[in-house]
């Protein structure tokens, strides 16, 4: 396909791709707050849908009420289907088309899905709300890629990255406010209304951010050597393993966390309260990421996180191993951590593998995006099943994964000392 015709006033492209001279320019401040609100959009969908499942069981399929977590994993397998060609698709057609076009798409699934009488076609509109869903978290990380680069690139991405602690803490409760006044179609509604406003406030205020000559023909064979390319360089390849490994960590403790506190600590009624404070308190993180990666470096900061990572979780363990359990509040404290580590790690481990990839972002952001979250969702599942009523399989396994990519942290080190000899 040819991206020229988006360009120089093809069919849609006059529409869709307004010269940017045309548009206002944005401070950093308005810009993070774009790029955070659009990065959320998956947060949100996953995170707030959590209250509404016993009652779309109830109502859709009252027969297999077991059926209801399919929808949280149909919205996933959309949004893989959709992190693989978001980024290349605006590679070709430029930021701003993709990320409308994904919101068109996320505001139709969760229209059919507010109107739907049927569990089938919920799920089929989940799947569809994945896959638009795709465009504004992986776009958005291609148009910081495209304004910034380096450790000022990651300072931003450790801003937008507040999303993992911020908005799992809320959209639980703010779900179930919704729930209680208009019931869980509800829910929809308030994906249609997040949607429209990120949209509108996008097109009104971002201009585009790909220059027309640097845009790539949408062409399988280029497509192929962009991957090669990038597996092929060693600091992507170790920074995308690395990744994995961090998402794996958080995965699995948003797995676990609810059964540890409802089969451990007898505390199910007061979960949503302690997650959400949990949460809160690990929010500084990307803050505090923001201020120091810029003086001491990404890859320092995310070995030392990782460090202090595998000795919390094996204090925890020898602790638990000591005591039968762990008391609720050390349990707690490293709950904080992990998410904590989370701020510290996965937006810097982002930005190592973008920095040398800019000529290809939008690819580079799909396929980093794709590969972490579908072999991290792969790694955590079985891990879930694990479960035998004490902490030992969750903190074991953190530890674990934690280990192995602080090990992969230091050889990446030793792989950047030999890079400019080569």
């Amino acid at each position: 396909m040819n991206a020229a015709l988006f360009c120089t006033g093809g069919v849609l492209g006059v529409y869709l791709v307004p010269q940017p001279s045309s548009q206002p320019v944005m401070g950093r401040a308005e810009f993070i707050a774009l790029m955070a609100m659009m990065f959320a959009t998956i947060a949100f969908s996953i995170d707030a849908m959590l209250p509404a499942l016993p009652d779309i069981a109830a109502e859709l399929t009252p027969e297999e009420p077991t059926r209801a977590p399919l929808i949280m994993t149909a919205f996933v397998l959309g949004m893989g289907l959709g992190t693989f060609f978001t980024g290349p698709l605006s590679d070709t057609f430029g930021r701003r088309s993709v990320m409308i076009s994904g919101a068109a798409l996320y505001i139709t699934g969760s229209a059919i899905a507010w109107a739907s009488s049927t569990f089938e076609i919920v799920l089929a509109a989940r799947i569809l709300q994945g896959i638009g869903a795709a465009g504004p978290r992986i776009v958005s990380l291609a148009v910081i890629r495209d304004l910034y680069s380096g450790r000022e690139m990651a300072r931003i991405v450790s801003i937008v990255m507040m999303i993992f602690t911020l908005v799992p803490a809320i959209a639980p409760t703010l779900g179930y406010l919704i729930i209680a006044q208009h019931g869980w179609r509800g829910i929809f509604a308030a994906f249609i209304l997040f949607s429209i406003i990120s949209v509108l406030w996008l097109f009104a205020r971002l201009p585009e951010t790909l220059p027309c000559e640097n845009r790539r023909p949408l062409r399988p064979r280029l497509m192929a050597a962009a991957v090669r390319e990038m597996f092929a360089h060693p600091i992507v390849r170790l920074s995308i393993i690395t990744q994995t490994l961090c998402m794996s960590i958080l995965f699995t403790i948003l797995m676990m966390v609810q059964p540890v506190y409802e089969q451990v600590y007898d505390k199910q009624d007061s979960f949503h309260w302690w997650f959400g404070g949990i949460a809160l308190l690990s929010a500084p993180a990307s803050l505090l990421n923001a201020m120091l990666v810029v003086r001491f470096g990404m890859r320092r900061l995310i070995t030392i996180a990782l460090a202090a990572q595998i000795l919390l979780s094996g204090a925890v363990l020898l602790n638990n191993a000591t005591l039968g359990t762990s008391p609720f509040l050390i349990f707690a404290a490293w709950q904080a951590y992990v998410f904590f580590q989370a701020g510290l790690t996965i937006g810097n481990l982002n930005a190592i593998a973008l920095e040398p990839m800019g000529h290809i972002a939008g690819m580079a952001a799909s396929v980093i995006g794709a590969v972490s979250t579908v072999v991290a969702a792969a790694i955590a599942s079985p891990i879930g099943l694990l479960f035998d009523g004490t902490l030992r399989p969750l903190v074991g396994a953190i530890f674990v994964m934690a280990l192995l990519a602080f090990i992969v942290m230091r050889h990446m080190g030793r792989v950047e000392a030999r890079l400019p000899a080569e």
